[in-house]
């Protein structure tokens, strides 16, 4: 038995198991280099980060950045959502204005506006599902899932319980219309590669 199952077994016997045990954990494993890891309803799921991947993340910064402050969009970094044990690690989050960290040092969801997902194959069963009814939970306003599977983007509107009432798909190429939202601009997909 390894230290990392003792303190499994010893949390679940408490009822103690909580997001900050369970990213406790993560930091001690030895994490390979390139992999994201984010907790979905209680389960750690880890992926690789693909060059395709990185390059429609850093695509959808650089357009949000030239309207919003570096200190408001967040990729990859740790925000509870609603639900049992959900720790995301949203691949592209907008803040909103005035945003400020919890004593504990961490986002906090009531401040998130926007939430770009990148579909890996591994995981996009959370990006279609569990993820977006957090989100919706959550009340974030826009939660675009980029599918380069599909060569097209889903664009998520009007949360309503734990789930969006609009969906809107958008096939690379075409532009992404935020303009009369929150986010109140156009973000291009031409440059989205597709695998």
């Amino acid at each position: 038995m390894t230290v990392l199952d003792d303190r499994i077994e010893m949390a679940e016997a408490n009822d103690e198991l909580t997001l900050d045990v369970m990213f406790e954990w993560l930091e001690k494993m030895p994490i390979p280099e390139g992999y994201k890891t984010e907790i979905v309803g209680g389960h750690i799921f880890m992926s690789p980060q693909r060059d395709h991947h990185w390059d429609i993340i850093l695509d959808i910064v650089e357009q949000l950045r030239t309207k919003y402050p570096r200190k408001r969009i967040k990729s990859d970094v740790r925000i509870d959502y609603p639900g049992h044990l959900n720790g995301f690690a949203t691949d592209v989050t907008l803040l909103a204005e005035g945003a400020e960290k919890t004593e504990e040092g961490r986002w906090r969801y009531q401040d998130v506006v926007f939430v770009a997902e990148v579909i890996s194959k591994g995981t996009a069963a959370n990006d279609y599902g569990p993820k977006k009814s957090a989100y919706a939970a959550a009340d974030v306003p826009l939660y675009l899932v980029v599918d380069p599977y599909q060569g097209r983007c889903h664009l998520y509107t009007n949360p309503k319980g734990d789930d969006y009432a609009t969906e809107t798909k958008i096939p690379f190429g075409d532009e992404v219309d935020l303009t009369g939202t929150v986010v109140d601009l156009t973000l291009r997909t031409d440059e989205f590669p597709r695998d």
